[in-house]
C-alpha cells in the first residue's frame, strides 16, 4: 500500500501527474484528505469539491484526516511522544494499512503532514511541491526518524533555471514532474468543474491577513486597489478568485467597491483551482500579490500576469525566516508590476538564481553554509540590514551600540 496525503485541489491534481508519470509504480494507493481552512467544519472537503471525481480513479480508497482527529484541527494536533505507538497501532487498523510501502506528503515542515510522518513509520518518503515554496529552504528542522526516510522532492518546474532548496540541506534530490501530464490532469479536472464566470481580467485571492503579514483592512485595500487599477486599463469585466483557504469576505467587500468603479464583478468558486480558472476563461490579465498562481498562469497558460503588493509584503514578513519569503521574492523580481493607476511595468534586470540563493541563506544560514554570498549588492527590498549584520555580511555603524553595550548601559542605569 502506497499512502499519498493532500490538502489542497492543486495538491492532488499535482499527486494525478505524478502518478500517470509512472513516478510510483503500481499497487494498491490510498489518499488522506484534510481541510486545514480556519474552520474546517465549514468547509468543502477536498474529495467532495468539485473536480475531485475525475482524479478519484487514481485512489483505491481515501480517508479523511480531519474525521479521524475530530474534534482537533489538522494544523494544530500533534501526537505526544508517549503517545505514538498507541497513534500508529490505531491508525493502522483503522484504515487497514498492513505494509506501507511509500508514504507522499506535501508541506513535510509542518502539521498535518509533519504529524502523518511521525506516525506512519519505517517506510520511504516521498515530498511533492508546495508551489513556489518548493524553492525556498526548509522552514523547520526534521527530526532524523523523518528526514532520513525522504527519498526525494518531486515538483512543478515553475520557474525554469532554479532548483529548489527545500530538503537540499538532506541531500534529497529535487526531480520535476513534466508540465504536459500536469496539463492534462489540468483539462480533466476543468472538463467536470461546474460553470465559471466570465471575465476579462482576473484578481487572485491570498488569505494574508489570516497569517497576520498584513491586516485584514489592508488586505481588503490591496483587492480593491488592483480592481481600480484594472478599471483605470479598461476591464470593466473581472473575476475574483478567492483562496480557498481565506473565507468569503474580502469577496464581498470587493464586490461593494466594483460598483463605483463602473466594473462588473464576479465571484469564482473558491474551491476550483486557479488553473482550471485559467484554462476554461483564458483571461487577458491575471493580478495577484504573490501566489503560486500568477507564476502557473504565465508559464503553463502563457497568459498576462502582473503582480500587486509584493513590496508591502516583503517589508511586513516576519520573521525574516519566513517561509513565504521566497514566492515573494520570486514574484517581485521576476514578474511585472502592476501599479494604481494602472500601467505595467517590467521588474529591474536581476540575477533570480544568485538572489534565491542568497535570500534562502539569510533565512536558514545554518542549514545552508555553502550558500553563503560573496560580493552581493544586498538590495534593501529584500534583505534586512539587522540580519546582514547578525550573519557579518555587513558591518553595523560605528556609532551604534552592540547588544553588550546596550546591556552594560542598562545594568549601570538600573544600580
Amino acid at each position: 500500500m502506497k499512502v499519498f496525503y493532500a490538502s489542497t485541489l492543486f495538491g492532488a491534481m499535482s499527486l494525478a501527474a505524478a502518478i500517470d508519470d509512472g513516478r510510483f509504480g503500481d499497487g494498491p494507493r490510498l489518499l488522506v484528505v484534510s481541510s486545514n481552512a480556519a474552520v474546517p467544519e465549514v468547509a468543502t472537503p477536498l474529495d467532495e469539491t468539485p473536480g475531485f471525481a475525475a482524479l478519484r480513479s487514481r485512489f483505491d480508497q481515501v480517508r479523511s484526516w480531519n474525521e479521524l482527529i475530530a474534534p482537533l484541527h489538522p494544523s494544530d494536533w500533534r501526537a505526544r511522544v508517549i503517545e505514538v505507538p498507541m497513534m500508529e497501532r490505531l491508525i493502522r487498523s483503522h484504515w487497514g494499512l498492513d505494509e506501507v510501502e511509500e508514504l507522499v506528503l506535501e508541506s513535510i515542515a509542518v502539521a498535518p503532514a509533519r504529524t502523518i510522518a511521525g506516525l506512519v513509520r519505517d517506510c520511504p518518503i516521498t515530498v511533492y511541491s508546495d508551489g513556489l515554496m518548493s524553492y525556498g529552504p526548509t522552514r523547520d528542522p526534521l527530526p532524523a526518524e523523518i528526514f532520513r526516510r525522504v527519498q526525494r522532492l518531486l515538483h512543478l518546474d515553475l520557474v525554469p533555471g532554479l532548483t529548489p532548496l527545500l530538503l537540499s540541506e538532506y541531500g534529497v534530490e529535487a526531480a520535476v514532474l513534466p508540465d504536459e501530464r500536469f496539463l492534462r490532469i489540468v483539462d480533466e479536472v476543468a472538463a467536470t468543474a461546474p460553470a465559471l464566470p466570465s471575465g476579462q481580467a482576473m484578481i487572485l485571492g491570498q488569505y494574508l491577513s489570516a497569517l497576520d503579514i498584513v491586516t485584514p483592512e489592508e488586505e481588503a485595500a490591496l483587492h480593491e486597489t488592483m480592481l481600480a487599477a484594472l478599471a483605470a486599463r479598461g476591464h470593466t469585466d473581472v473575476v475574483f478568485k478567492p483562496h480557498p483557504a481565506a473565507g468569503r469576505r474580502h469577496a464581498r467587500l470587493l464586490r461593494s467597491a466594483a460598483a463605483p468603479l463602473g466594473v462588473r464583478l464576479s465571484v469564482a468558486p473558491d474551491d476550483v483551482p486557479a488553473e482550471v480558472c485559467f484554462a476554461a476563461l483564458r483571461p487577458e490579465l491575471v493580478v495577484g500579490c504573490f501566489s503560486t498562481g500568477l507564476v502557473t498562469a504565465r508559464r503553463h497558460f502563457g497568459l498576462q500576469v502582473a503582480s500587486y503588493g509584493t513590496s508591502l509584503v516583503l517589508e511586513r514578513l516576519t520573521p525574516y525566516e519566513n517561509s513565504n519569503r521566497i514566492p515573494a521574492t520570486i514574484v517581485d523580481a521576476l514578474l511585472p508590476r502592476l501599479s494604481a493607476p494602472g500601467p505595467i511595468d517590467p521588474p529591474p534586470p536581476v540575477d533570480l538564481p544568485a538572489l534565491v540563493r542568497a535570500v534562502g541563506y539569510c533565512m536558514q544560514a545554518d542549514a545552508y553554509p555553502g550558500l553563503r554570498p560573496e560580493g552581493f549588492d544586498f538590495d534593501p527590498r529584500y534583505f534586512k540590514r539587522r540580519r546582514l549584520e547578525a550573519l557579518g555580511l555587513e558591518q553595523p555603524p560605528a556609532s551604534r551600540p552592540t547588544a553588550l553595550t546596550r546591556l552594560r548601559r542598562k545594568l549601570r542605569s538600573s544600580r
